[in-house]
């Protein structure tokens, strides 16, 4: 496992850009499997999950082109059916493949999915969305297998606003017959992206953004050009480093209305926002007030910045309550975050924060993703030198982060065991 060395106690400082959302990437890039030509797509961040989709769509058959931040897209026109469990496992969003297969191939077979190990997020409401439109369903040793002579448009209720399972529903149901109708739908900005992205390809597909999602099937599909929005969890990654490390920071490529909910917090936090067109800029000169947070689906505050919000709240001036209402193991963090003397107790799914005046460099794992954002963002404020093992988590969602936290001011070396020496991390996937 890569570690990463942090000696923290420097204010960061400077500009930083944003890469594409990469929760918008993945599931656009399987969406232009649908169409029955090519597709260009920019805004790609360069991430370890990119990776895994574009070998993903190459194993169904599709021709797939990655240059810099852009993905030429090419579908076959008889794809494969079965999506390559040593690739699906890698992470969840392979699941996605379910949808476009099922209805270009009238027959799909998926394994279960990977992914971060943050809590249960089942594919049943997938299924049930699936079945209303006319498919036959059946698991059988790890796969789910999918069958339908044609989709048919349906009225379907999600009983939570599941973003991957709206997302593989309203894929389907471009090139389903009739109207199909998703109540309850997530209204995250990058479901509205994927809706936006099929609409460019000739899908009917309205009211993505609200709760109430209404796609008219269509004959088929065209191939386009389309740029991916930009990442709200790296920018909110970015505006936490600002403030936890008492510095000063501009995130630029950004779309601040995504990021209400984040801002009224750093704002509760004692923190100076200030929006732009394109970009936010930072502030804090001492130490975070306490604020109490509770993750909702959007826009309400995203689960994705707990982790790198419970690293400030350890140093406030108070007690902060953080209430974890998506996912139900997604606290692995906090063990890690005490090893540097933060004092958090854990009671169901709230995590009782007491700010202390410092944090203490220490060596920590990631266990997720975003826990291994959080013990970085930990480091860079703590006295000491911190290192943080499982990097390569946080390489399949922040594109160069540690590069561009170098850009910032942060003092960061890695240990690389398949190299023995220290050096930059670049991420080179």
């Amino acid at each position: 496992m890569r570690t990463v060395v942090i000696w923290g106690g420097r204010p960061l400082q400077g500009k930083v850009k944003c890469d594409g959302a990469k929760n918008a990437a993945l599931p656009i890039m399987v969406g232009a499997i649908l169409a029955q030509d090519v597709s260009k797509i920019s805004n790609i961040p360069r991430l370890a999950d990119v990776d895994t989709m574009v070998a993903l769509l190459r194993a169904v058959g599709a021709k797939v082109r990655l240059d810099g931040d852009e993905v030429e897209i090419e579908p076959a026109e008889r794809l494969s059916k079965e999506a390559p469990y040593d690739l699906v496992r890698r992470m969840r969003a392979s699941f996605l493949i379910m949808g476009p297969l099922l209805v270009r191939c009238r027959e799909a077979s998926v394994p279960l999915p990977g992914g971060c190990a943050i809590g249960q997020r089942p594919v049943d409401l997938h299924l049930k969305g699936f079945q209303a439109m006319g498919a036959e369903i059946s698991i059988d040793r790890g796969y789910v297998h999918a069958r339908a002579r044609k989709l048919k448009g349906a009225g379907i209720y999600l009983d939570v606003p599941s973003v991957g399972a709206t997302e593989n529903i309203m894929m389907a149901a471009t090139l389903a017959d009739g109207e199909t109708i998703i109540e309850n739908a997530a209204q995250e900005p990058e479901v509205v992206d994927l809706a936006n992205f099929l609409n460019s390809m000739g899908a009917e597909v309205r009211g993505a953004g609200t709760s109430r999602i209404r796609i008219s099937g269509v004959k088929e599909l065209r191939g386009t050009k389309y740029a991916i929005i930009p990442d709200r969890i790296e920018a909110a990654t970015y505006l936490v480093a600002g403030a936890i490390t008492r510095g000063k920071v501009l995130v630029e490529n950004v779309i601040p209305t995504h990021l209400k909910s984040v801002i009224a917090k750093l704002q509760e936090c004692g923190c100076n926002v200030l929006e732009g067109a394109k970009s936010i800029e930072i502030q804090l000169g001492t130490r975070p007030a306490p604020a109490n947070v509770k993750t909702l689906p959007y826009p309400g505050f995203p689960t994705d910045v707990q982790a790198p919000f419970m690293s400030l709240c350890s140093i406030s001036t108070g007690t902060s309550i953080i209430s974890e209402t998506v996912f139900e193991n997604r606290f692995g963090h906090a063990e890690e975050l005490r090893r540097m003397g933060a004092k958090i107790r854990i009671e169901g799914p709230n995590a009782v924060v007491e700010g202390v005046p410092q944090l203490t460099g220490a060596r920590v794992q990631a266990s997720d993703l975003r826990a291994g954002a959080a013990l970085c963002l930990a480091g860079l404020s703590a006295e000491g030198v911190t290192e943080v093992t499982g990097m390569e988590h946080v390489e399949r969602g922040y594109a160069s982060f540690l590069t561009k936290l170098r850009g910032l001011g942060a003092s960061i070396s890695v240990i690389d065991p398949g190299i023995n020496r220290a050096s930059g991390f670049l991420n080179t996937t």
